[in-house]
């Protein structure tokens, strides 16, 4: 049978997704990229906030229409389904299986018990047809996942969903993520991971080595570790942070050219990985802190761990540490009971940090935290103005630190040509794929797709830059 498949939310998902995608392969089924062609098609679900909410529901009943033409499964997993399975059910009665976060190790058990009355007759027909089938490619939404490569077939077997490594890339052939750890024991208030995913669980480090030296192996010469907070990773097996440990391993690697860590939570950024980062040249200077705010009353009500001080002490350090390190954050406004004073504090601070990347996003009002429940919410019309309030600062300092490159040299990856072929479009060190920035590279010599070249920056263009090969 053929299956297309959609991811939603996080890299994290992203992982499980590609997971999924090669349980499917290992068992003699054709992935399409054409939800036409897609006899069962396989959702997976963002729950985090309200918005990804309402694009899970709507992408759910969009793909239900498919079930009127070929399609004759629907298939919905993930984080949406893991909070609300008993009201979808009812809801949404067009999906013929909904599978739960915290059941994904019997994931395919339930896939072929749902399954096995139809495929029976073709399926070993498929596992014959597979093993000279050419076009493999993902279905999705988004861009990230058009670029599906054949190159990866990782070979751990673990015991569990969370170890179990067979995957099927979805981000090209330049780069790839690797899920450190899943779950999340910080217990902010306005968060409902630890609810969906449960509390932090971290890989061994040897499952995570060997899956980086078979990507390796496999032509990706960038790697990015994720989890909900990769500082801590390590901390409930090795019982003390082991991430600057890990990265110190995966440097060994010699065919990784670049590693990147995300949601490197501040209070767990020590001095040992900073200078871990300083010595090691493999691991990008690039640090992604979700800082969240800066009000002490703020991050007291959110149950942050780290307080307005110790933030700014942190970046100071940092930027004194590695002077060309680029500082990413998240902020969140409109919490319950965030004043004026707060926000103002927020505003001035960031005015000040000049953060290189910053994304914001208004409080979401989620069932089961905290924060539901807490008095002295805020009005919506006054969160969108201090969203947007932040967002226009954040355009401002961005621009101004962008043009702090013009006449710089970097070190580029080529990763497409734009459509009238005028320019290359590339990222740097400073640059994480599908939420930074990217360097347009005037096309001036053929070059192939994950090539490294050196690049001259010679203007900004809104969040970009652009610039001229020199090599």
């Amino acid at each position: 049978m053929k299956v297309g498949f959609i991811s939603l939310g996080c890299n994290k998902n992203l992982v499980d997704t590609e997971k999924t995608i090669a349980l499917f392969k290992e068992h003699g089924f054709e992935i399409v990229n054409n939800p036409n062609q897609a006899e069962v098609i396989v959702v997976n679900t963002c729950g985090f906030i309200e918005k990804a909410k309402e694009e899970a529901i709507n992408t759910i009943l969009e793909m239900a229409e498919y079930k009127k033409q070929n399609c004759k499964y629907l298939i919905a997993m993930g984080c949406l389904v893991e909070r609300y399975k008993s009201e979808l059910e009812k809801e949404i009665p067009e999906v013929d299986l909904y599978i739960k976060y915290s059941s994904y190790n019997t994931l395919w058990e339930q896939i072929n018990n749902l399954l096995k009355n139809s495929q029976s007759d073709a399926l070993m027909k498929n596992k014959q047809a597979n093993n000279v089938a050419k076009s493999n490619q993902l279905y999705t939404k988004s861009d990230n996942l058009s670029k599906t490569t054949e190159n990866n077939k990782t070979k751990i077997k673990n015991q569990t969903f969370d170890e179990y490594t067979n995957r099927v890339i979805t981000t090209g052939s330049n780069y790839a993520y690797i899920k450190i750890a899943d779950g999340c024991s910080n217990r902010c208030t306005y968060c409902a991971i630890p609810y969906i995913r449960g509390p932090l669980k971290s890989r061994t480090m040897e499952s995570i080595i060997q899956e980086a030296k078979q990507l390796a192996e496999e032509g990706y010469e960038e790697i990015i570790l994720t989890a909900q907070d990769t500082t801590k990773y390590g901390l409930d097996i090795y019982k003390k942070p082991m991430l600057a440990n890990l990265l110190t391993e995966l440097c060994k690697l010699e065919k990784i050219k670049w590693i990147r860590f995300l949601y490197a939570y501040p209070e767990t950024i020590t001095n040992e990985l900073i200078e871990v980062m300083k010595q090691n040249p493999k691991i990008c200077h690039y640090f992604d802190i979700p800082i969240q705010h800066i009000s002490n009353n703020v991050l007291k009500r959110m149950n942050r761990q780290s307080n307005g001080e110790s933030i700014k002490k942190l970046i100071a350090k940092l930027r004194k540490e590695i002077p060309d390190v680029i500082l990413r954050t998240t902020v969140m406004v409109g919490f319950p009971g965030e004043t004026k004073e707060d926000f103002d504090e927020l505003y001035n601070f960031l005015q000040e940090a000049k953060f290189d990347k910053l994304g914001a996003f208004s409080y979401s009002k989620e069932e089961g935290t905290p924060a539901y429940n807490m008095k002295d919410q805020i009005h919506p019309s006054t969160k969108k103005s201090r969203y947007n309030k932040i967002m226009s600062l954040q355009q401002q300092i961005s621009y101004e630190n962008l043009e702090k490159n013009i006449g710089k040299t970097f070190e580029v990856v080529i990763e497409g040509i734009t459509k009238n072929k005028k320019y290359y479009v590339g990222r740097s060190y400073m640059d994480t794929p599908e939420i930074d920035g990217v360097i347009y590279i005037e096309n001036t010599k053929s070059l192939k797709e994950g090539r490294f070249v050196l690049c001259k920056i010679t203007q900004v263009k809104d969040y970009d830059l652009i610039g001229k090969l020199l090599n």
